[in-house]
């Protein structure tokens, strides 16, 4: 088993220590900037920029402060340049830009350097989730992540230097194109962070498993597509999961399963009808009746870990509409479980809160959460996505039997402000 210690950087002394931590970034040519006083300049690379897209809910916080209303709180940061794959009629950067003074490139190159031939921001915003791209075989949306993350890599190397670098949910639609870019950016001290909202949502009740717990059984309930909303579960299940006794150990095998398969497997024990039940409870709006007659397209994710840890994942489409999970503790008779909540509409604060997390890597030149969770959750959604390919198949996971520990504590954020239209600001 493989051990993934995640990559942090700053300013460097010469001690011992700090010394044989540059040796590699100066043999790949490169050495992680210092963090500079004052609000940091930031590029946004994103693959297309409309209203309520991933990089208006993003990047336009920058802009438009945490609200999107210009009245909230406004994070020490600077969109200083903008590169966008694709221009749709609907985009909206073009006004912003002139609004806000912030210049658009016309390649990624140029928006980290600002035309000047050297690095001129101190981080990079990734934010690749809409656009119209070629599908996978097996059903995941090809976004530009490697080929965009290739260009950054390529002016880090260039100029020898290495700024933090935010990719937004998956770190790549398959396992080799994930590996390779957490690869590339440990090899050239980027401190990387990626991910979903999920694991920043408020959830209800508040709930969190407690670090050290001897987790037996987890089960979550999901909705919509398996690739965009099937990632955020995912997520949910992994940053508590990580958190058990040992941290992070590895995921050993896992299986998708599909309509009356799923039954059958509730039946022989492959996941707990009470967890579910117990999952249903804090939804607030849970199945009634002959619910399982309702569901168009059961799917269910079994997800076997090396240390014993057993997590599934039912997506149940027409019946479930939110997100939720319960877990079971050894040794501890009642299962807890809790809601994970997101804002459907304007501002969507929850990707406020994601942001927090990634302003704080970019303050401080270190990741506020473990690029391997989602190296991991991109990894397991990339395997299971396989197995539904293939009818179902148990396939082996030993590329995702590595081990990670995180010291990153969720905590309830505060209420949001009252939602607005999502067609207005």
């Amino acid at each position: 088993m493989k051990n993934m210690n995640q990559t942090s950087c700053g300013a460097f002394s010469l001690s011992r220590r700090n010394f044989l931590q540059l040796v590699p970034m100066v043999a790949a040519g490169c050495v992680a900037a210092p963090a500079p006083r004052g609000p940091k300049k930031i590029a946004a690379i994103v693959s297309t920029y409309y209203q309520n897209s991933h990089a208006d809910v993003i990047v336009s916080r920058l802009l438009e402060t945490q609200t999107l209303d210009g009245k909230g709180e406004r994070l020490d940061l600077v969109l200083s340049s903008l590169y966008t794959d694709q221009v749709p009629k609907t985009d909206k950067s073009r006004t912003l830009a002139t609004t806000h003074g912030f210049k658009i490139y016309k390649t990624v190159e140029e928006a980290l350097t600002l035309g000047t031939g050297r690095l001129a921001v101190d981080g990079v915003l990734l934010v690749a989730e809409h656009g119209n791209y070629p599908i996978s075989d097996t059903g995941q949306v090809i976004y530009p992540k490697r080929r965009l993350f290739e260009e950054v890599q390529r002016v880090f190397r260039k100029t020898g230097r290495a700024v933090p670098v935010f990719i937004d949910k998956h770190i790549a639609d398959n396992w080799t194109d994930a590996k390779w870019i957490y690869d590339t950016a440990k090899e050239l001290g980027a401190p990387l962070m990626a991910g979903s909202s999920l694991p920043t949502l408020w959830r209800r009740p508040i709930a969190d498993v407690p670090r050290g717990a001897r987790l037996e059984e987890m089960l979550a309930v999901s909705y919509h597509t398996l690739d965009a909303y099937g990632f955020h579960a995912l997520e949910m299940m992994q940053c508590l999961a990580e958190r058990r006794v040992g941290g992070e150990t590895g995921i050993r095998q896992v299986q998708c399963l599909e309509n009356d398969a799923v039954w059958a497997a509730g039946e022989q024990g492959v996941y707990s009808d009470e967890l579910m039940k117990e999952a249903f409870t804090r939804l607030e709006r849970p199945p009634k009746g002959d619910w399982r007659a309702q569901v168009k397209n059961p799917v269910l994710w079994v997800i076997d870990y090396d240390d014993g840890f057993r997590a599934r994942v039912l997506t149940l489409n027409n019946v479930v509409g939110e997100w939720a999970v319960a877990w079971r503790e050894r040794g501890v008779t009642k299962p807890v479980s809790t809601c994970f909540w997101t804002q459907e509409a304007r501002p969507f604060m929850h990707f406020a809160h994601l942001l927090e997390g990634v302003n704080q890597m970019f303050q401080t030149g270190k990741p506020a959460w473990p690029a391997e969770r989602t190296l991991m959750t991109s990894g397991l959604l990339d395997a299971l996505l396989q197995s539904k390919k293939q009818s179902g198949k148990i396939l082996a996971t030993n590329h995702l039997r590595f081990a990670y520990r995180t010291d990153w504590n969720w905590r309830q954020p505060p209420e949001p402000p009252k939602g607005r239209p999502m067609d207005g600001q």
